[in-house]
């Protein structure tokens, strides 16, 4: 080979190299821009380590040669695919390019993704998906669905086996939104992102509803109504600085340990401020959240689903260094009854927890299920059946803290003693009994007080004497159902230090294929 074939080749790959990095053309990045959004390869070098993404498939195009295709072949054909290091550790991850004809998907491209989804199950990595497509590439027909149902497949074997993100920054249409939703964890950019099955323009068809595409399917609609995203972020920059933090409580995968966090914050500070957060009235409402964001490290807590399903708070946290899951009811909303949402949301992350090994603190004050026919009709049974159930099926550590109501069928749910929590802590403040005092008393004493010449003086002494024999921490304890009653203000101390004994745990469920969660 001459210097000159050498420096024809070096010039041809340099060309190749320059149009896939170019993308879709300076026009469609700078339309790109206009709208809001970063272009695939900006989204990719603000989300990892500088300088440590290596892209591979970077020269594929695509196969077509219909509807005039064959004369338009672009290198990469619309997806960057790779993988980095973040905070210095491994992940894999695709970015879809809406410059190159809308980020539409063929067979190509498919291929493209799954290369590097098996590759993230074999070195057991996360899967970071930035997603921003028009969706199927029309031109190819069957075999762009073909692509979408093979990455599909490696969503399902993946689950459970690697964290697998999505982030919707753009359009996200059709059966495209199937990969996201079978991942781990979605977020979703304010005015930028949809995600639906049928746009605005079907639906005004089929069924002749108005609605516009940010009701139907933007980042809003979907964190408050649906809960189809558990992030939102208002432009595409957060959305990535927030899947790093995300990314630092979860482990690389199913066989190792969430990452440590060294913290000065001392695992046995005590703090007075939680003496005085629970209200003494048991009909006062309070935010769960004053007690989590005392008790964990730095008071650093990242909650999930935080905008649906409020009467149930989930998210990650550190004890001591090492990254926890928190459950908690949310007595600032519906009085932290459990419902179809709440019963949804908390399965799913308690779920996830147990999937990668990250223990469950659990926060308890619940007055119940909530009651009512739409609840009813819509499957509360077959809804509250799946907390149940997760919490039940989970083998890592557990521990539950009472801080106040914890009554009926919710008391065994919110990780009771009976389902295998570990360890199990009430404050002295802590009711727990089948219903709440005044019901039980309007039961149990229906006669007595129907007979009573002061009716409501007679039901307040009632209630009185039953709260103090029955619906107290004391007679829970003395059956061995919680395994201390302790002073609000040493509540980091009781969990760090449960959780440290608990480091080492081992349990496991039945052999099986797997269970039949009651979806």
């Amino acid at each position: 080979m001459t210097t000159e074939d050498r420096d024809r080749i070096l010039a041809r790959l340099e060309d190749a190299e320059r149009r896939a990095e170019l993308g879709g053309g300076e026009a469609r990045i700078a339309k790109q821009h206009k709208a809001g959004k970063l272009t695939a390869r900006e989204r990719i070098d603000r989300f990892v380590d500088p300088g440590t993404f290596v892209e591979m498939d970077k020269l594929v195009v695509h196969r077509c040669n219909d509807f005039g295709m064959q004369d338009h072949r672009i290198p990469g054909d619309g997806v960057v695919t790779g993988h980095a290091l973040v905070d210095g550790r491994h992940v894999f991850l695709f970015a879809q390019d809406f410059t190159v004809f809308g980020g539409s998907l063929s067979a190509s491209y498919a291929r493209k993704i799954v290369k590097i989804m098996d590759m993230a199950m074999k070195v057991g990595a996360p899967l970071i998906g930035l997603n921003d497509s028009g969706g199927a590439r029309i031109q190819e027909g069957v075999e762009s669905l073909g692509g979408y149902a093979d990455i599909f497949l490696r969503n399902t074997l993946a689950s459970g086996v690697i964290p697998q993100i999505s982030v919707v920054l753009g359009p996200c249409a059709g059966g495209a939104v199937y990969s996201p939703a079978i991942t781990d964890f979605i977020v979703m950019v304010e005015n930028t992102s949809h995600m639906f099955i049928t746009g605005p323009d079907v639906i005004r068809t089929v069924t002749h509803e108005e609605v516009t595409k940010e009701d139907l399917g933007g980042a809003v609609s979907h964190a408050t109504r649906s809960g189809v995203a558990h992030f939102v972020a208002p432009d595409d920059t957060a959305s990535l600085a927030l899947v790093r933090d995300l990314l630092s409580y979860v482990p690389s995968n199913n066989t190792e340990d969430p990452p440590f966090v060294s913290t000065d914050d001392p695992p046995d500070r005590v703090d007075g401020a939680l003496d005085d957060i629970v209200p003494t009235s048991p009909e006062k409402p309070y935010d769960i959240r004053d007690i989590i964001k005392v008790v964990v490290d730095d008071g650093r807590f990242l909650e999930v689903h935080q905008q649906f399903a409020q009467n149930i708070v989930v998210g990650f946290a550190r004890f001591g260094g090492k990254s926890a899951g928190i459950v908690a009811n949310q007595p600032a909303h519906l009085a932290g009854c459990l419902d179809i949402s709440a019963s949804i949301k908390g399965a799913r992350f308690v779920r996830f927890c147990d999937a990668f090994n990250i223990p469950l603190v659990t926060l308890v004050d619940v007055p119940g299920f909530l009651p009512g026919t739409a609840q009813e009709y819509g499957g509360i049974i077959k809804h509250g059946a799946k907390l149940l159930y997760a919490f039940a099926e989970a083998t890592v550590p557990k521990v539950t803290l009472i801080t106040r109501k914890a009554y009926g069928g919710a008391y065994d749910v919110m990780s009771s003693k009976h389902i295998r929590a570990d360890i199990n802590l009430a404050y002295p403040t802590a009711e727990v009994a089948v219903m709440g005092p005044a019901g039980a008393v309007n039961i149990v004493f229906r006669r007595e007080l129907e007979e009573a010449k002061d009716k409501d003086a007679a039901a307040v002494e009632y209630v009185r004497n039953y709260r103090e024999r029955f619906a107290n921490p004391f007679s829970v304890a003395e059956l061995g159902y919680v395994d201390a009653v302790i002073r609000p203000r040493d509540t980091r101390r009781h969990i760090v230090s449960a959780l440290a004994m608990l480091a080492n745990k081992r349990d496991t469920n039945p052999p099986k294929k797997h269970g039949n969660i009651p979806l």
